[in-house]
């Protein structure tokens, strides 16, 4: 496609989304950028598309959709090499080479993600608008190595959404604030909101979010897209701005199971550099192949009685959909997160200052702050980072002890007992269970400036601390809003768990396709008048 045709592209998806407020998208407006990644490649594989025009189609949509249009503000950067990218995997397809699942597929990183592409890894700040590195994080050379156009860089909560405790998810003094694309005044979720709000809207194929307590299974569950947050340790978490070693982990989304299952199958790649004798290499993939829910044995987990009643006919059409597969159901109880969620709080701003520290000390000259109390300080010089609020998680972290502290190691150590042998693991021994499943979070809260989030709930925190996977899934919509079910194991469980999500998914076929409605809130609803009873 050449320069006047990609034009043109761009001004078919302006003409097409001029009316984005009232109107809902058709199948064939999505085209052929809404096809699943398996789909795509045959495609490619067969001739009849190819990654250059692919990636085409995306940069025009981006431009349509996310610049223009409904005006998402998802995508931080497009990369410029992308196209030569997409046009040298097609030389090599040409010449009978193909790198696997992900060959020429265009996929998208969160901003705090490094790559080797001429952009900067900013983490949604100001301060690193500089911070290009030349490198790539090793699950981006990975997802290179399979094939993987690298396309852009998503927004994000800025620093991952802990810089501050009255925080807007979603937004950051880079980007800007990222828009639900199924209702546009409500919360896309953080902090990978960004990448989430790109795959649900079709504009790449997948993406890479990271999480270190809900960051990647909010925002899918709440824009209506697949993600997993694998065990901790399973991918590489080297050249990504970090919050806390000992819990953040990158992960991928995707608009089906599948298709999250090619993307961790490439970026752990050919030699996983976790540890443990039970991380492998694995085809996630062909995993699905014989997925089956028959005689699995699958706890329930519940939100508080009375905490979200809204959601609880669409949470148990889901589970009616599992006992309709062969799995056998069996309430029990959540455990008690009191005590990780305390512990949780010491570890995050005492590993967030040091590992922030050690980030920082790598980045290129050109970037001017080198630890946490030179951004401190940056943050209080430029009015543009705090115009919507402050910085105390910061500041706390900067006054915190190390990381030699004994009460930083108890904490540590408590927190992981609690959420894994005695949380997760405990409830999954005792009652016999294969895995666990709970509504991933309630709905998306509406957008506010002033307060800030409300945030709804979830049931994140027992695998983000522990470091066991969790997958969540799209399982429905309450007034237009997404929702989405979890799945949740014991360590290196991801294939269990993918192939339980690709079940359910098969039956329920849940995943809302977004309509870019402004609001569903409304002052214009009329309640006709009781009559007045005199006496």
């Amino acid at each position: 496609m050449n320069g006047d045709a990609f034009k043109a592209g761009i001004f078919l998806y302006l003409a097409l989304f001029l009316a984005w407020a009232s109107a809902d998208e058709t199948a064939a407006d999505r085209s052929v950028v809404d096809l699943p990644i398996a789909q795509l490649r045959q495609e490619i594989d067969s001739g009849r598309l190819t990654s250059e025009r692919l990636t085409q189609e995306f940069l025009a949509r981006i431009e349509a959709i996310d610049r223009n249009g409904p005006r998402l503000q998802s995508i931080i950067a497009t990369n410029p090499d992308a196209l030569r990218q997409a046009r040298e995997l097609d030389k090599e397809r040409q010449q009978g080479k193909s790198r696997g699942p992900l060959h020429g597929i265009p996929v998208l990183l969160k901003d705090n993600i490094e790559s080797a592409d001429p952009l900067p890894t900013t983490a949604g700040s100001l301060a690193l608008i500089n911070n290009v590195t030349g490198r790539d994080a090793p699950i981006v050379a990975n997802l290179r190595a399979a094939g993987a156009v690298i396309l852009g860089k998503t927004n994000l909560s800025e620093w991952a959404n802990y810089r501050s405790d009255h925080s807007i998810s979603g937004w950051s003094a880079v980007g800007g604030l990222t828009k639900n694309p199924h209702v546009l005044d409500r919360s896309a979720c953080g902090s990978s909101a960004g990448s989430a709000v790109a795959v649900a809207a079709a504009l790449a194929s997948a993406a890479v979010g990271t999480e270190t307590d809900g960051s990647i299974t909010c925002p899918a569950a709440m824009n209506g897209v697949v993600a997993i947050k694998p065990t901790h340790g399973l991918l590489s978490g080297e050249r990504i701005v970090p919050i806390a070693h000992s819990q953040d982990t990158a992960g991928p989304m995707a608009r089906s199971v599948t298709g999250v299952a090619a993307m961790l199958t490439a970026m752990v790649g050919e030699k996983p550099m976790c540890l443990s004798a039970e991380c492998k290499r694995i085809n996630y993939v062909a995993v699905l192949d014989a997925a089956t829910l028959a005689g699995k044995r699958i706890g329930v987990w519940r939100f508080a009685p009375g905490r979200w009643p809204q959601i609880d006919p669409v949470y148990e059409r889901a589970l009616a959909q599992l006992r309709a597969a062969g799995a056998t159901l069996v309430e029990v109880a959540v455990p008690d997160s009191g005590g990780v969620n305390a512990g949780e709080g010491l570890v995050l701003k005492t590993e967030f200052k040091a590992d922030l520290n050690a980030y920082l000390a790598s980045t290129p000259a050109a970037v001017k702050v080198r630890s946490l109390a030179d951004l401190i300080a940056f943050n209080r010089r430029d009015s543009r980072e705090t115009v919507l609020f402050a910085q105390e998680i910061f500041e706390r972290s900067s006054a915190a002890a190390g990381l030699d502290d004994e009460a930083y190691r108890d904490a540590l150590a408590d927190s992981r007992r609690l959420a894994g042998e005695e949380g997760i693991t405990r409830v999954l021994r005792e009652n016999r269970l294969d895995l666990v499943v709970a509504p991933t979070a309630g709905p998306a809260w509406r957008i506010d400036l002033v307060n800030g989030d409300q945030f709804p709930g979830s049931f994140s925190t027992l695998p983000a601390v522990s470091g066991y996977p969790h997958v969540t899934v799209p399982m429905g919509v309450l007034h237009q809003l997404p929702l989405g079910i979890s799945f949740i194991g014991a360590p290196w469980s991801e294939s269990q768990l993918l192939a339980a999500a690709y079940v359910f998914e098969q039956r329920s076929h849940a995943r809302p396709i977004p309509s870019f409605i402004a609001s569903i809130d409304t002052t214009d609803i009329r309640i006709e008048p009781q009559a007045v009873i005199r006496k």
